[in-house]
């Protein structure tokens, strides 16, 4: 299991050729309170850079865009009715959408960990 970063505070958790997709503990801290997510369709087909969804907050709402290419295959519908997860748990039970990659060398250019929070001091 491999998780990479975008320098748009987004994680994808990648198990095989499925990614698990969400904001980080740092955007969500930007964010605040997170009264709402907007969650993509399953069986939407993305492009890297695309807009997945939107996370809507107390302070401002947030375009969520997806890592990389894919089709996604499952949203985290608990967040309907408790958007407040991705506060709680941002990587766990707060995350948004499971994508299956289409393109996987599209990870080699997203950030490691050491180089996410380099970004974020």
């Amino acid at each position: 299991m491999t998780t990479k970063y975008t320098t748009d505070h987004e994680y994808i958790r990648v198990e095989g050729a499925t990614g698990t997709v969400g904001i980080t503990l740092y955007a969500q801290e930007q964010l605040g309170d997170i009264v709402f997510v907007e969650l993509p369709s399953v069986g939407k087909v993305m492009k890297k850079g695309d807009e997945a969804a939107v996370v809507e907050s107390v302070k401002a709402a947030s375009e969520i865009y997806s890592p990389v290419s894919g089709t996604v295959t499952e949203i985290n519908t608990a967040l309907n009715g408790e958007p407040g997860l991705v506060n709680q748990d941002p990587h766990d039970g707060g995350w948004i959408f499971k994508i299956q990659l289409s393109t996987p060398t599209e990870l080699d250019g997203l950030l490691g960990e050491a180089d996410y929070a380099e970004l974020t001091k």
